[in-house]
């Protein structure tokens, strides 16, 4: 089979791969039908996830179909379309009992890590993929849900939500910032009127993108690179600042941003995956009683926000911009890298 196998920093090849098997009672064989790209694949380009090693097939996010099933599966068959999770779920250990899924127990890939896809084992920018813990780690699609819809609930979706908004504490009324507005930002800017946000405003440095955040539940937009940027967002507000700030990005300057504009007893809920060290400075920061959070999507949401996106009521399709075939994986690499020039938001692979 074809994958996307990963060479070393800023390398990899749409190259030829065995294809999988299964390992475990509880493993399934899923053929790919649809994948994307996501910025966690870019750090991974750029070495900034040293855990994986060359040779690792690339990819955390999916919708495919099941071929095959080991005897300890239960709840899926051969022909279902499923989600595949971006993070697994043996389904019994204690953190899995209590929904912290991110740090699964099971021995698949690591032990109390739940990113495995494209990061401790193959992952889904592949023909097919093994999905260990089967019966917990996908979810079967209702008909009438396009594979493009179906692929946003594997990742961004509910990290957006979970690891922005619900770990922001976003309450009826609050105003909200989301600094960058890219796929995941959106995703918490779409997702924060599901907790009763107010006031959304959406900051970048690309007009582009904030235009774009106005279609998917933005309020205001505020354009972080010009001057008293700051002055506006409060301007917003009653003046003290916003209740949430939500750091989207993922590095030193955004997450700053983000502590910059909330007001005292607010939350700052980081989102962005960073590759360098941020500084904290908590001898300013204890006596605004802020609270920060941080955290691994635990895709303990999926569920619900998949009905939602089937009843229509989350417009998941806005964030598939550009598509293309599986033998067109590298023209969707160049895409997504130059997203500030293409417009691309999620560039969405399919096969013919």
């Amino acid at each position: 089979m074809k994958a996307l196998v990963y060479q070393g920093p800023g390398k990899k090849s749409w190259t030829d791969v065995p294809q999988p098997g299964l390992l475990n009672p509880t493993d399934a064989i899923v053929r790919v039908d649809t994948t994307t790209i996501c910025g966690t694949d870019l750090h991974i380009l750029k070495g900034d996830v040293p855990a994986v090693q060359e040779g690792r097939i690339l990819g955390h996010e999916g919708v495919g179909t099941v071929m095959e099933v080991g005897d300890g599966v239960h709840d899926l068959a051969v022909g279902d379309r499923v989600i595949i999770s971006c993070i697994k779920s043996c389904g019994h250990c204690i953190n899995c009992r209590s929904g912290l899924y991110s740090h699964c127990l099971g021995e698949e890939g690591a032990a109390g890590i739940g990113w495995v896809f494209g990061h401790l084992i193959d992952g889904t920018q592949a023909e097919f993929v093994r999905v260990p813990y089967a019966d917990n780690s996908l979810y079967k699609m209702p008909d009438g849900v396009s594979d493009a819809e179906a692929v946003m609930l594997s990742d961004i979706l509910p990290t957006g939500f979970e690891i922005g908004v619900q770990a922001g504490g976003v309450k009826p009324g609050d105003v909200v910032a989301v600094i960058g507005a890219g796929p995941v930002g959106l995703a918490a800017v779409m997702t924060a009127g599901l907790c009763g946000a107010a006031t959304v405003i959406a900051v970048d440095l690309d007009p582009s993108r904030l235009e774009q955040a106005l279609d998917f539940g933005a309020t205001h937009t505020v354009v972080s690179g010009s001057p008293g940027w700051r002055d506006q967002v409060l301007a917003l507000t009653d003046g003290a600042g916003v209740d949430v700030a939500i750091e989207a990005v993922g590095v030193p300057e955004t997450f700053v941003m983000a502590v910059d504009v909330v007001r005292p007893g607010g939350s700052v809920a980081n989102v962005g995956v960073h590759g360098r060290s941020v500084e904290l400075h908590l001898e300013d920061l204890w006596i605004r009683n802020i609270s920060i959070s941080m955290c691994l999507v635990n895709t303990s949401s999926t569920a619900m926000l998949l009905r939602l996106v089937t009843q229509h009521k989350i417009q998941a399709t806005k964030f598939a911009t550009h598509h293309f075939s599986f033998d067109e994986f590298p023209a969707a690499y160049d895409t997504f890298t130059r997203a500030a020039e293409t417009k691309a938001l999620k560039v969405i692979i399919s096969r013919k």
